[in-house]
């Protein structure tokens, strides 16, 4: 063989051997690059690209940072949740549930009401002001003591006194929960220790709510109640001195309610233990003239009682960094309604007439609403699309809803912005003359 074709040989000999080691070289990357996606470790490029695809939303981020169990972000101006983590899941809910205590009392009671202490009251646990049984003070002074401190005897004493007992008034607090729409709470206690009883329909049930039926109870209780402001001054209030009216034993109350130093605007708030429970709170925070609230429920136990004001905090920055009022309206144009046995101007009879119709946003002007700046306003239009003469400027033939991401904002009439007259029975017995005077002349 000559040299010439011994060069060539080798050279192609080499090249397919580069060629085999480069595949093995490439399978057992790509092998090992298979490996590393599935245990989560791959590197470089690829996992540049990997991430893209999976990248969390803010959302998502948020859910998995929260200690909470359960877990809402809510606009106290419309009650929409804003954020929500096990919302709708029925937990025990420990002293957050004095804050229904507290507003009923002041709907129901008098500040100067003489409270009388109960050999029941005078049995609560920890935590508890130690009141005994035939001692009196007003109720303005057990509100702040519950509230203030959390005493689960105030909290009984004045059940009794507003209720006429305890299993009367937890009646009156489930009742009241359902005005204020909550669909998962029971309540058995005024003050939110671990209970059982059995409810309307003969089921046991333990005393719980789910965090959003938690925000609408404190939404109800700082914006809606014609007590709010009452309820307001008293769980933002700092120390309050509490006094027997009838054996001079002196009590002094602190707020424990640390979240209303931790941010501006921090507005109301109640937090809550029990062993079953585990840490809970309930707080609201007004900025720019948005006000958020966080309800949360077995945010940790003991050693973690601090847990519950990262959560808080998370989600209040949240709100504020990403809800904004935006002008709720949109311009929408609407097909125009068919009317039958209509005349035009001219008196001349329609073979099919139409009415230009619209959205009547007058009272709505100005109407600000809280949402994201990428949030869709979407408006739904029902209205009858085929109308009988005759028709008037200005009369409704529907509804408008405006929605933002599936929450019905607000409603507006839909009606005609034109008129169309009918052919009634003058108008043929007038165009029957008219034929018979042209057949003459």
């Amino acid at each position: 063989m000559s040299h010439k074709h011994k060069g060539k040989t080798r050279k192609l000999v080499l090249i397919v051997g580069m060629t085999a080691l480069f595949g093995l070289i490439l399978n057992e990357n790509v092998r090992m690059i298979g490996n590393s996606m599935k245990a989560g470790i791959f590197t470089g490029q690829i996992r540049s690209a990997y991430k893209a695809e999976t990248l969390e939303s803010d959302e998502s981020e948020l859910l998995h940072g929260l200690y909470a169990k359960a877990a809402v972000l809510m606009d106290g101006d419309s009650g929409r949740v804003l954020f929500d983590k096990n919302g709708e899941v029925s937990l025990p809910n420990a002293s957050t549930t004095k804050i229904m205590t507290c507003i009923l009392a002041l709907e129901n009671g008098h500040m100067d009401d003489l409270v009388n202490i109960s050999a029941y009251a005078d049995s609560m646990p920890e935590v508890a002001a130690g009141l005994e049984e035939g001692e009196q003070y007003y109720l303005q002074d057990l509100l702040y003591s519950m509230m203030l401190e959390s005493h689960n005897d105030t909290a009984a004493a004045i059940a009794e006194h507003i209720g006429g007992s305890a299993e009367a008034f937890a009646d009156m607090m489930n009742e009241k929960a359902a005005q204020i729409g909550c669909t998962g709470t029971f309540f058995v206690t005024p003050n939110g220790l671990d209970a059982q009883a059995e409810d309307e329909n003969g089921q046991l049930r333990s005393h719980s709510t789910t965090a959003k039926d938690l925000a609408l109870i404190m939404r109800y209780c700082i914006t809606q109640s014609p007590k709010k402001d009452d309820f307001i001054e008293i769980t933002t209030t700092e120390n309050y001195t509490v006094k027997s009216q009838n054996s001079g034993r002196i009590i002094s109350c602190y707020n424990r309610n640390s979240f209303l130093n931790m941010m501006d605007g921090a507005s109301s708030g109640k937090t809550g233990y029990t062993g079953r429970a585990g840490y809970c709170y309930v707080g609201s925070l007004n900025d720019s003239g948005r006000t958020f609230i966080v309800a949360l429920l077995a945010c940790g136990w003991p050693n973690h009682k601090n847990y519950k004001w990262q959560d808080t905090k998370k989600l209040m920055t949240y709100g504020i960094e990403n809800y904004h009022y935006r002008n709720l309206l949109k311009a929408c144009e609407l097909s125009p309604a068919e009317v039958s046995d209509g005349i035009s101007a001219s008196g001349q009879l329609y073979d099919a007439a139409y009415v230009p119709v619209g959205i009547d946003s007058s009272a709505g002007q100005g109407l600000q609403f809280l949402m994201k700046d990428d949030e869709e306003i979407d408006v739904a239009a029902d209205y009858e699309r085929t109308l009988a003469a005759p028709v008037y400027q200005g009369q409704r033939i529907g509804t408008a809803v405006y929605s933002v991401s599936g929450w019905e904002a607000a409603q507006f009439p839909i009606i005609t912005t034109g008129s169309v007259q009918k052919a009634g029975f003058g108008w043929y017995c007038l165009k029957t003359a008219e034929k018979l005077i042209s057949e003459v002349y």
